[in-house]
């Protein structure tokens, strides 16, 4: 690396970066840097579908974070994976293909008072870079990147699973992503033949390593962006000082930085530049250039709580995978045929339903397991089980993302506040009685499930609250950390096109954030594909903007 000049930096090839660099570097007229703390996706495992086992935990593709103690999980510190790799996220993460619900994009259409983002305006950017196994539709794309494909196996216990959710009342499902997630059926993937689809290979080969405009650095940690006072009084974001492992580099954007480091990463790196809470960034010593007090605040995410029902008299991943013969077995189906257990995704099944009959969307997901575990790394049990686990999709506990120290290789402190508020536990206990209600229901009554977790012993909401708060799991989905919203919303970090605010009523020049942190609200099932229709729509307005510019330069 030397110091060097581009129109744009990507920092961050995960899943909103990679895209970023491709719709930015395919105007060959602009250079175009990609900036990536991990290594290339070129570890086999993080292909396999089954290789998250060996991915998430390991530093190779982990940034290997953990939560603070945390009060609603009766101060229990979790594992908090986030991918440091290209690829990013969608190189480690469940490969479940879902947009949330139409509901979702309308809230923050209301919230940023911009109508782009509505579900009607986010489908297009959806639809853009689909590629569907069934091909295009009013309501699904194809041709494009980013491969969408059914799974590749099924498990009675599963289908069984699937029937007692119909019996108690949740509609049968072939598609998730209509607007309504309402109903039961197999997850769709982020697959092709067999393998992981990430990012890095939907959007960054072949296609942008073969542009002479396209420069990618990994192993490249950025350690603080390069934030200039114009003569004005306003603030310009020009570069980024950027550790390859011996020096430091300076990279410098003649037209925009766009931050793609994610809900943990990006908050950070914010922070790090003096862009935050002017009182957090004071006690470490750090010049406040933009007091932004939503800076690393109103971090969401989906709680999983993961019911364990024993079972008889079907197959299960603990059984086939207790034996040397069954392991076998399981690498030689996927050497052949390129499924059975090796190709599955952490969950197969899903379903979407309402933890009150009240309401009037669906509220909680579902991700069953044919298999069981005392945590996720830990062993499978000796026993056949599954694992229904549960999340509230629209959690109104926030917590936050704030830095610990000025040096850019310290983990930020994570602080979920998981189960803080009354109306979270009130919907934990609920979504446990849902399952068991399901689990009561005639098509599994011949496999005799027995709830070995949480127990049912426990009834009453605060019984159960608490037991939610000992089995409880993060299931990877952190955003909102650097949210947009109206210009009278104090606590917006972005404005509704993602632009950086000053705290002063102005925009920091030349900077935008273009991840997860950027949701107002959780979307209403796994956040991956959202952050590339966020991603999608973001490129589209910086080469807008840029268009914009170059004739006022020519004028």
């Amino acid at each position: 690396m030397s110091d060097t000049t581009f129109d744009y930096i990507v920092i961050g090839g995960g899943t909103a970066g990679a895209l970023m660099a491709n719709r930015l570097s395919a105007d060959k007229s602009k250079r175009v840097l990609l900036i990536e703390a991990g290594r290339r996706d070129d570890y086999h495992w993080i292909h396999i579908p089954v290789g998250y086992l060996y991915c998430i935990g390991n530093p190779r593709t982990d940034w290997l974070y953990n939560t603070e103690p945390d009060a609603g999980l009766n101060g229990r510190s979790l594992r908090y994976p986030r991918g440091k790799t290209l690829g990013g996220c969608s190189s480690i993460n469940g490969m479940i293909y879902m947009r949330g619900q139409s509901r979702d994009y309308e809230h923050w259409a209301q919230v940023t008072g911009d109508d782009t983002w509505r579900w009607s305006e986010v489908l297009p950017a959806f639809k853009k870079h689909e590629d569907y196994y069934l091909g295009a539709d009013e309501l699904h794309g194809a041709g494009g990147e980013w491969r969408v494909e059914k799974q590749r196996l099924r498990w009675d216990i599963l289908d069984a699973f699937a029937q007692a959710a119909q019996q108690a009342g949740v509609p049968h499902s072939t598609d998730f992503n209509r607007g309504n997630n309402e109903g039961v059926g197999y997850f769709q993937v982020n697959q092709k033949d067999g393998w992981r689809w990430n990012s890095a290979k939907a959007f960054l080969r072949p296609t942008c390593y073969g542009r002479p405009n396209f420069e990618l650095w990994t192993n490249a940690q950025v350690a603080r962006l390069d934030i200039e006072r114009q003569d004005d009084g306003s603030l310009r974001c020009t570069g980024a000082q950027v550790w390859d492992g011996h020096e430091m580099v300076h990279a410098h954007a003649t037209r925009e930085v766009l931050l793609c480091a994610g809900s943990i990463g990006s908050p950070q790196l914010l922070q790090l530049s003096g862009i935050g809470p002017a009182e957090l960034l004071r006690s470490q010593g750090i010049e406040v250039l933009a007091d932004l007090p939503g800076v690393g605040a109103n971090l969401q995410d989906h709680l999983q709580i993961r019911a364990v029902f024993k079972i008889e008299g079907a197959p299960t991943l603990n059984v086939l995978a207790s034996s040397l013969f069954g392991k076998a077995k399981i690498g030689l189906e996927y050497a052949m045929k390129r499924s059975g257990p090796m190709s599955m995704a952490p969950s197969q099944l899903g379903a979407f339903t309402k933890s009150s009959p009240t309401l009037e969307w669906p509220n909680l997901e579902y991700h069953v397991q044919p298999l069981s575990l005392d945590a996720f790394g830990e062993p499978l049990h000796s026993f056949p089980a599954f694992t229904a686990s549960v999340c509230n999709l629209n959690p109104t506990s926030r917590g936050t993302v704030n830095i610990r120290s000025p040096r850019f290789a310290d983990a930020p402190a994570i602080a979920p506040n998981y189960l803080s508020t009354d109306e979270d536990r009130k919907v934990a206990a609920d979504s446990l009685r849902v399952t068991r209600h399901i689990a009561a229901q005639p098509a599994l009554a011949k496999f005799k499930p027995q709830e070995w977790k949480p127990g049912v012993q426990y009834q009453s909401d605060e019984e159960l609250a608490r037991l939610a708060g000992d089995i409880a799991t993060t299931i990877f989905h952190p955003v909102g950390t650097t949210k947009m919203g109206a210009d009278d919303d104090t606590m917006a970090v972005l404005d509704s096109r993602l632009r950086v605010r000053d705290g002063r009523g102005r925009r920091i020049a030349g900077l935008r954030v273009v991840d997860a942190g950027a949701m107002p609200t959780i979307t209403s099932g796994n956040t991956n594909s959202p952050t590339l229709m966020i991603a999608e729509k973001a490129a589209a307005w910086v080469r807008q903007d840029s268009a914009t510019m170059m004739v006022h330069e020519a004028g």
